[in-house]
C-alpha cells in the first residue's frame, strides 16, 4: 500500500491534499509518513479478516508494543520520566519529550483509515483509558506496581465503568467494594457490562462504590481479572466492533488489596469525568476519519457504478447527497484541528476547565457526522452496501460501527445536554468573578 495521499475527493484531510495549514510542522508531517507506512504494512491489510474472525492475533499486540505504537493513546504530554525509565524513548522516531496532541491526532487518524474500529478496539483501551487514571491520580506505590507491567505492554488493562443498569449515569453504578474485617482488602461484588477488550485484559481500572449513594460514594480500584477467584468473564455479541472483545464481567466476593485504590476514596467520579474528556477526544478523531473513509469510498464507487445509462456521479441527486455529507465532514475536521491546537496550548487544568463542555459537544457531533457519511455510503452502494461480503463489505461494516461511536464515552443525548450545562456553569462562574471585581 502506498504512503501517498489518496486523490479521491474527501479521502484526506486538507493538509494531506497539499493545502497550507497553520498547525503542522515538519515533525508532524514526517511522523505522518512513517505512521502511514507502519499501518499500511502491519494493520490495514488485515482488519477485515480480523473483524470477521472476531479477534486480533496476539503477535499484533506484541508488534505494536515493540514499536511503542500504543503509547500515542496516552494523554499528552507523555509521562516522559516513566517512559525513559522503562526504555520507551521514542515513537517511530519522535522522542517522547517532543510528542504533542497533533502527533496523537495523526496517529489516531492513520489508524482509523482501516474504516472499521473493532481491531483497534482490541489494542488501544488500556493505554487510552485504563492507564491514565493510574498515572494522573495513583500513589507512587500503585504506579510502581502497575506501570512497569502496563506501559511496555507486558500486561493488558481495560476500563470498567458501565453496568447493566448504569452507563452514562456513572453516579448510579451499583458494584460495591467493601473493606474486609482486617482492612487489607476490598471485597468486590457486582457486574460490569459492555467492557471493551475486557476478555483479553489482565487488569481493569474499575469504578466501584465504596461509600453511600451518589457520586461521593464512588472510587476507582485496579482489579485483577485473569485467574482471579470470583471473576467470571464472557464475550458479548454486539452489532459492530466484533474484534473489540466486548465483555460481561461478574464479580463475586473478589478480594483486591486496598493498595490498589486509585487516589482517594470517594474521588472516583471526579477521576472518571476527567478521563472521559480524553476518551471523547480520541473517539472524535477516529470517528472523523471513519466518516471520511465511508464518504470517499462512496465517491469512488459512484464514479464507476452505472445506473439509468450513466454513472451515479452523473446523477445530480447523488452529487447533492454527497455534498451535504462532505460539508459537515470538512467542518468537523476543521474543528478537530482547532481543538488539537487548543489542547497543545492549554495546561491540563485549563483544558479540563475550558474544554470539558466542548469535548462533549465535539464527540456528539462527530457521531452525527459519521452517521450521515456512513448512511450516505450505504445508500449509494444500494444492495451492495447491505451485504456483508463483496464490494460493499467495508461500507456495511462501517454502518454497523456507527452506534459503537455514538453510545460509548457518553451517549449522544447525554453529551449534548452535558455540553450546554457545563458551558452555562462556566459562564455563571465567570460572571460571579466579574461581579466581585466591580
Amino acid at each position: 500500500m502506498s504512503t501517498k495521499s489518496s486523490p479521491i475527493p474527501f479521502a484526506e484531510p486538507s493538509y494531506l491534499r497539499g493545502l497550507p495549514s497553520p498547525y503542522f510542522q515538519k515533525t508532524h508531517l514526517d511522523f505522518q509518513q512513517r505512521c502511514r507506512a507502519f499501518f499500511n504494512e502491519h494493520f490495514l491489510p488485515y482488519v477485515l479478516e480480523w473483524e470477521t474472525a472476531g479477534t486480533v492475533p496476539e503477535h499484533v499486540w506484541t508488534l505494536f508494543n515493540k514499536h511503542n505504537m500504543l503509547l500515542p493513546n496516552l494523554k499528552s504530554p507523555l509521562p516522559v520520566k516513566w517512559l525513559r525509565r522503562l526504555g520507551l524513548n521514542d515513537i517511530l522516531g519522535v522522542p517522547v519529550e517532543e510528542w504533542d496532541y497533533l502527533h496523537t491526532a495523526i496517529w489516531v487518524d492513520e489508524r482509523a483509515r482501516a474504516g472499521i474500529s473493532g481491531p483497534s478496539a482490541s489494542l488501544t483501551p488500556g493505554f487510552a483509558y485504563a492507564i491514565p487514571p493510574i498515572l494522573n491520580f495513583g500513589s507512587e506505590a500503585l504506579k510502581e506496581k502497575f506501570l512497569p507491567l502496563l506501559l511496555p505492554g507486558h500486561a493488558r488493562a481495560c476500563i470498567a465503568i458501565t453496568e447493566p443498569q448504569a452507563g452514562s449515569d456513572v453516579a448510579n453504578i451499583q458494584t460495591t467494594a467493601v473493606k474486609s474485617k482486617d482492612g487489607k482488602y476490598y471485597v468486590i461484588n457486582g457486574e460490569k457490562k459492555w467492557i471493551t477488550n475486557g476478555i483479553w485484559s489482565d487488569y481493569a481500572t474499575m469504578v466501584v462504590r465504596t461509600g453511600g449513594p451518589g457520586p461521593t460514594g464512588i472510587s476507582l480500584v485496579v482489579v485483577p481479572l485473569k485467574n482471579q477467584p470470583g471473576v467470571t468473564m464472557r464475550r458479548l455479541q454486539v452489532s459492530g466492533q466484533q474484534a473489540g472483545g466486548t465483555t460481561y464481567i461478574e464479580l463475586d466476593d473478589v478480594k483486591v488489596p486496598v493498595e490498589n485504590l486509585v487516589g482517594k476514596e470517594g474521588q472516583g467520579m471526579k477521576y472518571t469525568m476527567t478521563n472521559f474528556n480524553h476518551e471523547r477526544f480520541l473517539i472524535s478523531c477516529g470517528v472523523t476519519r471513519q466518516a471520511r473513509v465511508a464518504l470517499s469510498t462512496a465517491v469512488e464507487y459512484a464514479m464507476k457504478r452505472e445506473a439509468f445509462g450513466k454513472t451515479l456521479m452523473d446523477q445530480p441527486v447523488v452529487r447533492h447527497r454527497i455534498a451535504k455529507a462532505a460539508a459537515d465532514l470538512e467542518t468537523l475536521q476543521s474543528w478537530i484541528f482547532e481543538f488539537v491546537y487548543q489542547l497543545n496550548h492549554l495546561s491540563k487544568e485549563q483544558a479540563d476547565e475550558k474544554l470539558g463542555g466542548l469535548t462533549s459537544l465535539l464527540k456528539a457531533k462527530a457521531g452525527m457526522v459519521f452517521n450521515d457519511c456512513a448512511q450516505t455510503a450505504v445508500l449509494i452502494f444500494g444492495g451492495n452496501g447491505y451485504t456483508r461480503t463483496g464490494q460493499g463489505e467495508l461500507v456495511e461494516k462501517l454502518y454497523r460501527d456507527v452506534m459503537g461511536a455514538r453510545i460509548p464515552g457518553g451517549s449522544e443525548d447525554v453529551l449534548l445536554d452535558l455540553a450546554v450545562r457545563l458551558l452555562v456553569k462556566d459562564f455563571k462562574k465567570q460572571a460571579r468573578v466579574a461581579d466581585t471585581k466591580l
